[in-house]
């Protein structure tokens, strides 16, 4: 038997373990990422190969680990077990999408999207605040929070 033969064998449960944690923590099952892996055109992406790679059974194809990148597995953190960026950093696609509608949106749909999303957050604001003199006292825009009301 090959020397390393256990050591790779540890490589790929470990590999696995990750992968399955990235599958896991962007709610997909295995048939999704297999699907994923089908749709970018790598040969022989089923379910049974999914589960196969998160048992550490077989090792997953460089086009395999490109298509789910795409799909915004942290590739780096399967293949070595450290990040590319940290986990708090990390977005899933759901947070992805809302950044790049937020990115594209008009100061005041942007404001608006901020005053829904801290409608029910407290008024303790970390950083800096504004004041603006123009809106009814009270009124929240984004982490602004009017500290007077003023003429209309």
């Amino acid at each position: 038997m090959f020397p390393f033969g256990n050591l790779f064998m540890e490589i790929f449960i470990s590999i696995g373990e990750r992968l399955r944690e990235e599958r896991e923590a962007m709610g997909k099952t295995q048939s999704d990422f297999a699907g994923i892996a089908a749709a970018a055109g790598v040969p022989g992406a089923t379910r049974q190969s999914q589960a196969k790679y998160e048992k550490g059974l077989a090792s997953p194809s460089a086009a395999y680990l490109s298509a789910v990148a795409l799909q915004g597995v942290d590739v780096r953190y399967v293949l070595t077990g450290e990040r590319e960026v940290p986990q708090e950093l990390v977005l899933n696609a759901e947070e992805k999408t809302l950044l790049s509608y937020f990115r594209s949106a008009s100061t005041e749909i942007r404001r608006a999207a901020l005053g829904a999303l801290t409608a029910g957050a407290s008024t303790q604001f970390e950083g800096s605040q504004q004041i603006f003199h123009k809106a009814p006292k009270g009124d929240i825009a984004g982490r602004d929070i009017v500290k007077g009301g003023g003429k209309r």
